[in-house]
């Protein structure tokens, strides 16, 4: 299964990690193909560090506080699976404490910077394409939409 996040700055292919960490690929393939991801903004562009978006509270007319919004339910951790290192271009689920997750996502800038991210945060994904694109998001850019491949 891969992954299309289409942004203004251009569109980054990930292939997800399908059969490490199911439970938050479909999670996010199924708030994606539901249109949840749609007009949600980049809340958090820390430089060298992450770019974060998926908050629901950041779309046009939400009323809720940026960062601190979800799907209204949370996902468990997949920590302990392959794949969990913080890459550049790695996908990866955001949460306030282990089990937390839900719908909002990071992409590592570096890793330099995330190491400390492995085995506390879920990786599901990585870049094959528009790894370019990591660079130019800015906070408050939006995402136009996420579609999935099966």
């Amino acid at each position: 299964m891969t992954a299309e996040i289409v942004t203004a700055k251009g569109t980054m292919k990930f292939d997800l990690y399908e059969k490490e960490t199911p439970i938050t690929v479909q999670n996010f393939a199924k708030l994606a193909k539901s249109g949840f991801y749609d007009g949600v903004t980049f809340h958090r562009v820390l430089k060298g560090f992450v770019l974060q978006g998926g908050d629901p509270n950041t779309k046009e007319g939400a009323k809720g506080q940026p960062g601190a919004g979800g799907p209204g339910y949370s996902i468990n951790c997949e920590t302990s699976a392959e794949k969990q290192y913080h890459d550049r271009g790695v996908l990866s689920m955001a949460h306030r404490g282990k089990n937390t997750g839900g719908s909002q996502f990071f992409v590592c800038m570096t890793r330099d910077m995330t190491k400390h991210l492995d085995g506390v945060h879920t990786c599901f994904g990585k870049i094959t394409e528009g790894e370019d694109i990591i660079d130019m998001v800015k906070e408050g850019d939006k995402i136009e939409k996420v579609i999935i491949h099966e």
